[in-house]
């Protein structure tokens, strides 16, 4: 028997939940494992905890009288923010607790979470991100980035120049010029994970621009030991940043990302930009409970 695991048998037990984010299906969307109560789970418990749940992401929640403390945690490594994980935790809080507006104090900050039941039953929750960051892509990493996905040049938008977004996690955003080249994913994982190890990246969001207003994504995702995630609510927020920041849009704005189509488990992120630069990105979208099985 290991340390760590004599260590976890004398924690408390943990009740995990699972939930869907961003889809009204369980069979769409991002599952979340949902720890809502976290207390006295230490770091590697819950990192254990993710392993055993598979999933890309799981949060752990500790109620505070004025916030609630949470934790996000891949099967590999505990990671600053999770969208998806935000949406079905929050979800799952609701269901409970009922509708409102909560302060999530993450690693990456203050994220206000509001939840509210539409008329159909569906449950939606939203995350308003921290304010967002943009910053320049150094040219070696993102030709490395292209040799790594198969891309080259010609392959990108050159109206939305690559950079690295941040609304609470950094994410390398690169737009693609075709919906036929975004469609196309295969890439060196174990190569990509040492990149975004180094330079502290948390997805890659690839992107297409059908509209003015809706957007197709892809999110490679080694760090949480899977090739791709199927709806990346950070990243949605590192995108209304981006394109804030850089003229790319009329604000306020509302866009529509679709997400996690090619795997099979399609995803709908909506995503509202305000106009002021200081204020964070409002990501939302419904979850439902995934059946145990």
């Amino acid at each position: 028997m290991t340390t760590t695991t004599s260590q976890n048998r004398r924690e408390p037990p943990a009740d995990v939940i699972r939930y869907s984010a961003f889809s009204a299906d369980p069979a769409g969307g991002n599952p979340a494992g949902v720890v809502l109560d976290a207390q006295g789970l230490s770091d590697a418990r819950m990192l254990d905890i993710a392993a055993e749940v598979g999933f890309s992401e799981t949060a752990f929640l500790i109620e505070r009288p004025d916030r609630v403390e949470v934790r996000f945690f891949s099967p590999l490594a505990e990671v600053s923010f999770c969208g998806h994980a935000t949406i079905a935790s929050a979800v799952a809080r609701a269901e409970r607790y009922g509708a409102g507006t909560t302060r999530y104090d993450t690693r990456a900050g203050i994220v206000e979470v509001s939840t509210e039941r539409g008329d159909d039953g569906m449950w939606r929750a939203a995350l308003t991100s921290v304010p967002p960051t943009t910053s320049a892509l150094a040219c070696a990493d993102l030709d490395t980035l292209l040799g790594m996905l198969g891309w080259n040049a010609d392959d990108l938008d050159p109206m939305l120049p690559p950079q690295i977004g941040n609304a609470g996690a950094r994410h390398p955003i690169i737009a693609a010029a075709s919906h036929g080249r975004l469609a196309v994913l295969d890439y060196d994982m174990p190569g990509l994970a040492r990149l975004m190890a180094a330079r502290d990246w948390t997805t890659i969001n690839l992107v297409w621009r059908e509209s003015e207003s809706v957007f197709h994504a892809r999110n490679p995702f080694p760090p949480g030991g899977v090739v791709e995630d199927p709806a990346t609510g950070a990243a949605a927020a590192a995108l209304g940043g981006y394109l804030r920041a850089g003229h790319h849009v009329n604000t306020p704005a509302t866009l529509t990302v679709h997400q996690g189509t090619e795997m099979g488990r399609p995803s709908i992120l909506t995503v509202d930009i305000p106009t002021d630069p200081t204020t964070g990105i409002r990501v939302s979208g419904t979850a439902v409970p995934i059946p145990a099985p």
